[in-house]
């Protein structure tokens, strides 16, 4: 009997670094070697390929690929017939959805979307700002850019679409958005033959059961302390707790163990508050999944 293999698609380029860090918190362990595409994974049921996000959508829909990560924004743009199977929110820097916006030179005179009629408009999201253009009833020439799309108004464009997390490749090239076109997010996607079958399905569940694991944890940390009976309503009380806190009796019955899991955030507001409360042996760790 044939070894059952899940084929997962991993972007290229820019969220490589991002997507390849998620899926080892997860529990993959993920190597790369020189030139190779096709990297490494702790996991004997999984294959790895490196694709261009914009491409994943296309393959998957096609078979090509069992499930891949790749953005909303490219399943809308190749208007891919696939399994959305999560939302997995880590973009390169902000960890928010990305926007693509509708930007202009800061001297143009375009005000607003109606004034782009006839105009031409440069972008990689040719169909999704096709229709963006025409519910707003504008028609104007779309045209595919093939990079450096922030360098071509006034002079090769009239305006463009183009990504951005924080707005500031824009503002450096003197452009003003007039508008947002589409949020996007990554997703993990399956393509309707992976996920009819019901060992495929099951192991894209697995992993994004994990992968949605590993990012629950982010940015979390668990507590655990010890505290006298007579002080437990002021230590709970202190505590912004994920869900109620852990209560364990101890040989002591004088005291409990108090364990739960907060926002790494706010330690230093409540640290201080939770000793002066009472709470002792306070101690932290670190997490790298909540399952629910």
């Amino acid at each position: 009997m044939s070894r059952r293999v899940l084929r997962m698609a991993l972007p290229a380029g820019s969220l490589r670094e991002a997507a390849v860090a998620l899926f080892r918190k997860a529990g993959y362990n993920i190597s790369f070697y020189a030139r190779s595409y096709n990297p490494a994974i702790d996991d004997p049921e999984i294959e790895c390929l490196l694709i261009r996000a914009q491409e994943i959508p296309r393959y998957v829909q096609d078979g090509v690929m069992d499930a891949g990560l790749t953005g909303y924004d490219w399943v809308q743009e190749n208007r891919a017939d696939v399994v959305e199977v999560a939302e997995l929110v880590f973009a390169k820097e902000t960890r928010q959805p990305v926007r693509w916006v509708l930007a202009v030179p800061q001297d143009s005179p375009i005000e607003t979307v109606r004034d782009l009629e006839g105009k031409r408009v440069a972008t990689e999201l040719v169909n999704v700002t096709t229709d963006f253009l025409e519910k707003a009833g504008v028609r104007a020439h779309v045209e595919f850019s093939w990079g450096a799309t922030e360098a071509k108004p006034p002079a090769l464009a009239d305006a463009i679409v183009e990504l951005t997390e924080t707005g500031s490749s824009l503002a450096a090239n003197n452009l003003r958005v007039l508008g947002t076109v589409m949020e996007s997010t990554p997703r993990l996607i399956a393509s309707k033959e992976a996920w009819a079958d019901p060992w495929r399905r099951r192991k894209i569940e697995d992993v994004t059961l994990m992968l949605k694991g590993a990012m629950a944890a982010e940015g979390k940390v668990a507590l655990m302390m010890n505290v006298k009976v007579v002080d437990l309503d002021k230590v709970l009380a202190i505590l912004p707790a994920l869900e109620k806190p852990t209560v364990s009796s101890l040989s002591d019955k004088a005291w409990v163990a108090v364990n739960t899991i907060v926002d790494e955030s706010v330690l230093r507001e409540i640290l201080p508050k939770l000793k002066l409360a009472g709470a002792r042996g306070i101690v932290e760790y670190p997490i790298n999944k909540i399952i629910d």
